[in-house]
């Protein structure tokens, strides 16, 4: 997927190409980067990464962290969940194999920002927490921003245990006795809360665990499966 808009562009890649330096087979993923940043006129020298943590820690980027986490693990920035920046050429990668990415920008070019919400940053409202934080760091107000979601594993395949009822008061799908964990649901809920209306968040609703020959699934293939690479870069 690749969306390109006068102020923005964004990307999400797909298999066979794992684009983590981390997890999976990681011996070919610089190139993997290059190979695929290059469609969209991104240098995968300048990406900004995190070490993502499945927190709640949100970090602002500026030009001074242009490539930390660009070229290995170790210099990504630390404990960090979701990036947020006002500055242009600075491209925020995040890499996910289940989680939901969640893209955030102003149509007027003011900021974007990017979130890993696994279920654990989504209990701490993280894209909610992101919203807030875009508005007091970047000047946007949530009814001018966009939010659109990349592949993550849907209802269908996430089954979680009932120890979820505690963390969550919707977005729960019981069958039977068993759980079912809708994360897309639920960030759209947090993500009107913090102000955004309802036409600007988009949801292709694709799961990564029923199309696991598109897209890389920690629940269907463990932890040893390669990620995908979510990409945002004001222009």
């Amino acid at each position: 997927m690749i969306v390109a808009h006068p102020k923005v562009v964004f990307a999400v890649s797909r298999r066979p190409h794992n684009m983590s330096l981390s997890s999976g087979d990681s011996h070919a993923s610089l190139e993997n980067r290059r190979a695929f940043l290059e469609e969209v006129g991104i240098s995968y020298k300048d990406l900004t990464c995190a070490q993502q943590v499945h927190a709640s820690g949100i970090r602002l980027v500026g030009e001074a962290d242009r490539g930390k986490g660009a070229l290995s693990y170790e210099t990504a920035l630390s404990a960090t969940d979701a990036l947020v920046t006002s500055k242009q050429n600075v491209p925020l990668a995040v890499f996910t194999a289940d989680c939901l990415p969640i893209f955030l920008y102003d149509l007027a070019g003011r900021g974007i920002g990017l979130v890993h919400a696994g279920w654990r940053g989504t209990r701490e409202g993280l894209a909610r927490t992101a919203v807030q934080f875009m508005r007091e760091k970047c000047r946007v107000q949530p009814t001018d921003l966009c939010a659109a979601f990349g592949p993550a594993i849907r209802p269908c395949c996430y089954e979680v245990g009932q120890e979820f009822c505690r963390f969550f008061e919707y977005g729960l799908d019981r069958r039977g006795e068993r759980y079912y964990l809708d994360l897309a649901k639920i960030n759209v809920r947090q993500l009107q809360e913090a102000g955004l209306k309802e036409e600007n968040i988009s949801d292709p609703g694709e799961c990564t665990s029923c199309r696991v020959e598109e897209y890389f699934s920690f629940r269907k293939e463990g932890a040893s499966c390669g990620r995908m690479m979510s990409v945002i870069m004001l222009k």
